[in-house]
């Protein structure tokens, strides 16, 4: 299979890599990470200057026209340098209201989420033994419109954010909605991750929403597939970055007159996670392939999410063992990636969870939602 990228995309990745290595350099994460809202909004300004943000769009609502390999290649970016945006979360949003929404919902929200003035965050998760793709947040609907109840998990970064792009059950299976941030009925509690970002459990009662897609129109399952990819994106950024900061560290410091980096031992480490970050990427545009044919893309995003979830947590394991001491000092830049490794490797479910979904996927083909 090919996965080599077209002249686009290479173009891209390089104005990508270079606004990300630019911008978030380790004095910009530090006082970001003490900011009150830890998002970099000077970097969300710039990327959404550089037609960043709309790129995974069509070019109707004022993108590019990308798709999940753009969407792959941006994060994939961010995660090399843990530049603290909420692009992950912000842009399966509005790739979901691009896919599902209906025409004026588009009009509506795509505007904003390409030049960058409002996001729409994601709610995903819950609370208990329940999966994303079963909600126990619900959705009844009546003379006034729909109207949902219930709690969702750590919402990433909805600070900035205009609306809420969540799951709710209904009658006739989960459902994509969307509601405004400061709706009646809305209640924030804000939440503090591994990795420093701010998140926040959203509690509602009977606040007001908009429907996307039909029932049974597979709006829920093709959103989480998409959010299960780009998390395995940013995994893999994460990764290739640790392993650079590995190399480099090992490659200067001596033990017993030689560089660290020739002990037999420690090349084993590096070797493992070289292996562990092909096969992360090797799944991830198996994934994306999936996704943009629309044959597989279940079992391929569950695949490719695992190796994400189980590699990515090992690399950047090893990487911190392999700097000793200086891999938990908060003033050495290794410390991000193993926490960003660490929250990733949790979201949306860990390794036990995807492993879970996958022989249900296997067994029994998945259920449209």
């Amino acid at each position: 299979m090919d996965f080599s990228l077209g002249e686009e995309l290479e173009a891209v990745r390089e104005l990508a890599r270079k606004i990300f290595t630019d911008r978030a350099t380790p004095e910009r994460l530090r006082t970001v990470e003490t900011s009150a809202t830890r998002v970099d909004q000077q970097l969300w300004d710039d990327l959404a200057a550089a037609g960043l943000l709309g790129v995974v769009l069509p070019e109707e609502a004022g993108g590019a026209g990308l798709g999940p390999a753009g969407l792959c290649l941006l994060l994939e970016e961010q995660g090399r340098c843990v530049a603290p945006v909420p692009l992950w979360s912000a842009l399966v949003a509005a790739m979901a209201v691009s896919a599902h929404g209906s025409a004026r919902q588009r009009a509506a929200r795509l505007p904003s989420a390409v030049d960058g003035s409002a996001r729409i965050a994601l709610a995903l998760e819950e609370f208990g033994p329940a999966g994303p793709d079963a909600p126990l947040t619900t959705a009844t609907h009546g003379a006034d419109g729909w109207r949902i109840s219930g709690t969702k998990a750590a919402v990433p970064s909805p600070g900035g954010a205009g609306h809420v792009l969540l799951t709710a059950a209904t009658g006739a299976g989960p459902r994509l909605f969307l509601v405004a941030a400061d709706a009646a009925g809305l209640t924030w509690e804000e939440a503090e991750t591994t990795s420093h970002d701010l998140s926040a459990h959203l509690g509602l009662d009977g606040a007001a929403a908009e429907a996307l897609g039909d029932p049974g129109s597979g709006a829920v399952r093709g959103t989480l597939d998409l959010a299960s990819v780009a998390l395995a994106a940013v995994q893999l950024g994460v990764a290739q970055g640790a392993l650079r900061h590995a190399a480099g560290h090992l490659a200067q410091r001596e033990q017993f007159g030689r560089p660290l980096a020739t002990f037999q031992a420690v090349r084993h480490q590096l070797a493992d996670c070289y292996i562990d970050i092909e096969a992360m990427r090797m799944t991830l545009w198996q994934a994306v392939t999936a996704l943009e044919d629309g044959e597989g893309a279940t079992r391929a995003a569950l695949v490719a999410k695992w190796w994400a979830t189980e590699g990515g947590a090992n690399v950047v394991h090893r990487v911190q063992h392999v700097h000793g001491g200086i891999g938990v000092d908060i003033d050495y830049p290794v410390h991000r990636h193993f926490l960003w490794g660490r929250q990733l490797a949790t979201t949306l479910g860990g390794a036990g969870a995807d492993l879970f979904r996958l022989g249900e996927e296997l067994a029994h083909g998945g259920a449209a939602s």
